[in-house]
């Protein structure tokens, strides 16, 4: 026999619009009647249906283990409020994150998350994004926003992650800092470059545009910027991810130097694994705790049809000091 809201609904001795409640994660129903529910949908065998149960992370590299744990986090902030998070891992702005969103709308998906995909590029293409907003599906940006949508956006503050950065560098001594920054058009390396030479201007440098180098966020192009950086003059490195600053310590070492002895750097993102790589990084941590927390709590309120506050909202991220920053030798 094939268990429907009738029979839960007489289990539990409510109405049927009130399992529909339950089960759709609607308003109006109090703690006690929705508990009831629930314990006669698993007294009776009743299974939920998925659809519209599940939120798409749309996110690259999940090789990166950054985005690996902000993912892992999104989907168990999720699964209290019965939401079941589906990663779905493309390059940004690709037809492979196209093709996800499309299917997955299709299916009948609650809403999309968009974390550090085509959000973060200038002059994505909107079509994803307008897929979605056809069919009415709520969608939110971690770190990157969308030309032309109203949709709620998280991000860490980019400025304040290359002020402490630079601050902390410069307090050590260090006059020739250079950054290692994510390609042109990214907004959150857009970001941090901006942020980068404004904190240089107010300690008076002049023309701080000469110490950046842009490249992908990969270890191999820390290396490349790094290596690009030391020909410049650089006693240190701010690199935009921390395993470009992976890449950064390989230049180093390749060219007969030793980190921090003779070259600072300084990531970004605060993954755990960097406290055990040698030397363990210095790094600007992203809050990914608070930032998986709030996008569950937009997601749910937009699958419940309750308004969320537009706009950006920033996170402050925090710096780690480690071992891979130290005064330059030359001030010890």
């Amino acid at each position: 026999m094939k268990i429907g809201i009738t029979e839960v609904a007489a289990r539990a001795e409510v109405s049927e619009a009130t399992v529909s409640r339950v089960i759709n994660r609607r308003t109006g129903v109090s703690a006690k009647t929705r508990e009831a529910v629930e314990r006669a949908m698993a007294e009776l065998g009743y299974e939920r249906s998925t659809r519209g149960q599940i939120v798409a992370v749309i996110t690259p590299w999940l090789s990166n283990p950054f985005f690996a744990d902000v993912a892992e986090l999104i989907e168990a902030a999720l699964a209290p409020h019965g939401l079941k998070g589906v990663v779905c891992p493309a390059l940004p702005g690709g037809i492979q994150e196209r093709e996800f969103v499309t299917a997955l709308a299709d299916h009948g998906v609650a809403g999309v998350v968009f974390l550090s995909a085509s959000n973060t590029i200038e002059n994505a293409d909107p079509e994803t994004y307008n897929v979605l907003a056809a069919r009415r599906i709520p969608f939110i940006g971690v770190n990157g926003g969308f030309d032309g949508h109203d949709a709620p956006v998280l991000a860490t503050d980019d400025y304040l992650s290359a002020e402490l950065a630079v601050d902390h560098l410069w307090a050590l001594g260090h006059r020739r800092i250079g950054l290692a920054s994510g390609p042109t058009g990214n907004r959150p390396a857009d970001r941090r470059v901006e942020g980068f030479t404004s904190a240089l201007v107010r300690r008076g440098v002049d023309d701080p545009g000469a110490l950046v180098v842009r490249q992908h966020y990969t270890i191999e192009g820390g290396q490349s910027a790094t290596a690009e950086l030391l020909r410049r003059g650089v006693s240190a490195v701010v690199a935009a991810s921390d395993y470009m600053a992976l890449g950064a310590v390989r230049a180093v070492r390749r060219q007969g130097l030793t980190v921090p002895g003779d070259v600072s750097i300084v990531g970004h993102d605060g993954s755990m694994i960097m406290e055990f790589v040698d030397p363990p990084l210095t790094t600007v941590r992203q809050p990914i705790d608070r930032l998986a927390k709030e996008v569950a709590r937009s997601i749910v309120a937009l699958v419940s049809n309750r308004e969320v506050p537009k706009g950006e909202l920033l996170f402050s991220p925090e710096l780690v000091v480690r071992g891979s920053t130290a005064p330059p030798r030359g001030s010890r």
